[in-house]
């Protein structure tokens, strides 16, 4: 009896890192709170209670879900690469590749189907934001071009706009914008992880632009990006309501990232793309949080 209770706390660990990773709950968490970002500004920084969790249940279940597809498209690959071969569950075997296309595709059209009836614009973010990317990006873009984290940087605009969705205005400005400077956001962010993993890219045969050109000229393309990041979170600060609350954290922000951006080009060595990767993690992040602290205050102090 003692040894199966020990044997069941042993296993439950492993299975709970077996969803965190095949579902890829980190970047899902971080596209949710993007989703709130865009709802927060479609609102008025009053989004209904009811909105955000239809918001956040599909939206996590979306996500999730096609995540789990990529995984199990790109499970071969995964095997061979230093960076995913001990981390995800199917290259490691941990699961059935069924299991994770199964549950994908439940998920994925689970979340678009009961949305569509009460919220087909929502609905439809839902769906393009999985559809980029797992079929623009993953089987598509990613093994024929540099440019496929470009495209495939739609996929966290589409989070943004499935949030002013949600909140009634999809096409809110303010959400427009943050959907904007999520698209800039990925290539700086994915560039910098792609400089440290480069001959993990360059094994596998996937044309991750740190493979196709040098290690200065790829984060010489970060930076430029990193200026468009930058340059639309510093806009955004204009729509009314946000204030210093927003526009303090974000030129703070956007000042950090974009020295590591110049000092990635300057030294483009693994050390300075860890700094820049996590930098970017960091920013997204704050801006976000400051993003709905900042239009709640507004709405507080609305007549």
């Amino acid at each position: 009896m003692a040894e199966s209770a020990a044997t069941a706390v042993s296993v439950r660990p492993r299975m709970g890192a077996v969803i965190v990773a095949l579902f890829k709950l980190r970047i899902v968490a971080l596209l949710l709170v993007a989703a709130l970002g865009g709802a927060f500004l479609a609102a008025g920084g009053r989004p209904a209670a009811r909105d955000i969790l239809v918001l956040l249940l599909a939206g996590a279940a979306s996500a999730g879900g096609a995540s789990a597809l990529n995984e199990y498209i790109e499970r071969d690959r995964d095997a061979l690469m230093q960076r995913t071969r001990k981390r995800r569950p199917l290259a490691t075997g941990a699961i059935e590749p069924r299991v994770a296309l199964l549950s994908g595709l439940a998920l994925v059209f689970g979340s678009v189907l009961l949305t569509l009836p009460f919220d087909p614009i929502l609905s439809v973010f839902l769906f393009l934001g999985a559809f980029i990317y797992v079929v623009v990006y993953t089987l598509w873009l990613k093994p024929r071009t540099s440019l496929n984290i470009v495209i495939g940087g739609l996929a966290g605009s589409c989070a943004v706009l499935s949030g002013s969705a949600a909140a009634g205005a999809w096409a809110d400005p303010g959400a427009l914008l943050l959907a904007l400077m999520l698209f800039f956001w990925t290539p700086i962010h994915f560039w910098s992880l792609a400089l440290v993993y480069r001959e993990d890219y360059e094994q596998v045969g996937v044309p991750m632009l740190p493979v196709t050109v040098s290690r200065r000229a790829a984060a010489g393309w970060a930076l430029a990006h990193g200026v468009g990041v930058a340059a639309s979170a510093l806009l955004l600060a204009l729509r009314p309501g946000l204030g210093l609350a927003y526009l303090l954290p974000a030129a703070a922000m956007s000042a950090l990232l974009l020295g590591r951006a110049v000092a990635l080009v300057a030294d483009p060595t693994v050390e300075r793309a860890w700094q820049a990767f996590h930098t970017s993690n960091l920013y997204l992040l704050v801006i976000l949080v400051a993003v709905c602290a900042a239009a709640t205050i507004g709405a507080g102090r609305a007549p």
